[in-house]
């Protein structure tokens, strides 16, 4: 993960930004830059989204072909910051209630 961040960091892609104590040192930039280099560098489609607290978007991109995974949060001024990255994505069907997984 911290490869793959590093080589976007690297790009000029992602700044480090100025966010309150619990979110300090992460990778953050313009939404659009962002996006341009999951889905052209990695391959990564939004495959998830959700609203978080303070109006933000979370989501979850994807890539089908190398299992690469991208969880981002995006603030209502369009600074888009990487939360987690990793590898080996999979899919799960629904579980019915009481039973394991």
């Amino acid at each position: 993960m911290m490869k793959r961040i590093a080589s976007i960091a690297f790009a000029g892609l992602i700044t480090f930004v100025a966010l309150p104590a619990e979110a300090q040192n992460m990778l953050c930039g313009q939404r659009e830059m962002v996006v341009n280099e999951l889905t052209g560098r990695y391959g990564e489609e939004v495959r998830g989204m959700g609203l978080a607290h303070q109006n933000r978007i979370v989501e979850v991109f994807v890539s089908e072909e190398t299992g690469t995974w991208t969880i981002t949060v995006t603030s209502p001024n369009g600074m888009t910051c990487l939360m987690a990255a990793g590898q080996h994505f999979a899919t799960m069907d629904p579980v019915a209630a009481g039973e394991d997984l």
